[in-house]
């Protein structure tokens, strides 16, 4: 299965401009044969708005026109897509990336860790869990940008089956998650990681590029640089990360990170934070 990681320049107000882009990659990597495109966050809105207010108009329904039209050309390419956008719904905005493939809209993950930074600042916490989608011969789960700093959130995707982990993000320059992050995920959940950053400079924050794939093993299959938009190719087999279990040297080195699994130690995880606490 190949799939691809779309590494564009997003202009803030400008969706239009934003979808017409999205469009046009979508279309480029399924003649390249394609079968997953993963998008950077909030690749049809921007990201760095100052309030809710002014981001209200950047946000639409899911679904909605844009999530229309690109169900539209992936039932027509043949093409699955995760794209990164703003989700009204009622007087809340969500930073979410909906999931589209051939058949339809199949829904969105709402992002679930907020940093303090841009639209996160002001928009609503994720109240969906995270979610597998079947994604042609894959599932797939997704981390938008922060989620993927903890490692919870991938973990209960491998759990529940995801084979890849596809990863819209929106990576600030003077940030280093794009080289550690990643790589760590696929790695401690013998998954696929697809991550797909942004380029360019919005109200005065510029994005890191290194959009990447990577493979169960930790590898980095392809990756882009800091500043130029690329579209980012590589050929998986979603199978493979349900081969759990790992041989170095048969009868003498051999490990499974999902077998060695001691849920039972884990209790101060899957408690609620307490006034006070650490985050609080």
């Amino acid at each position: 299965m190949k799939v691809a990681a779309v590494q564009m320049d997003v202009k803030i107000f400008e969706t239009e401009r934003n979808l017409a882009r999205v469009l046009e990659n979508l279309e480029r990597a399924a003649g390249e044969g394609a079968k997953l495109v993963v998008f950077p966050e909030c690749a049809l809105s921007g990201y760095c708005f100052t309030s809710r207010e002014e981001a209200m108009p950047a946000a639409e329904t899911v679904p909605g026109p844009c999530t229309e039209k690109i169900a539209e050309a992936a039932k027509r390419l043949g093409v699955s897509a995760v794209v990164g956008m703003l989700e009204r719904a009622g007087d809340e905005v969500y930073n979410v990336a909906a999931v589209i493939t051939p058949q339809g809209i199949q829904g969105t993950h709402r992002k679930i860790h907020l940093p303090f930074l841009g639209i996160d600042r002001f928009d609503a916490l994720g109240d969906v869990p995270f979610t597998v989608f079947q994604a042609g011969p894959a599932r797939i789960g997704v981390n938008i940008c922060y989620d993927c700093s903890f490692p919870e959130s991938g973990r209960v995707l491998k759990l529940k089956g995801a084979q890849i982990l596809a990863i819209p993000t929106n990576w600030p320059v003077g940030s280093d998650t794009w080289a550690h992050i990643p790589k760590v995920r696929a790695i401690e959940n013998h998954m696929y990681v697809v991550a797909a950053d942004r380029v360019g400079e919005e109200r005065g924050f510029r994005f890191a590029g290194h959009s990447q794939i990577i493979d169960v093993t930790g590898a980095v299959l392809v990756e882009a640089g800091e500043t130029e938009e690329t579209l980012l190719y590589a050929d998986l087999e979603p199978a493979h990360a349900d081969e759990n279990r790992v041989v170095r040297i048969a009868g003498e080195w051999e490990f499974d990170r999902m077998a060695s699994r001691r849920p039972e130690m884990y209790e101060p995880i899957t408690l609620p934070k307490t006034r006070g606490s650490s985050g609080d």
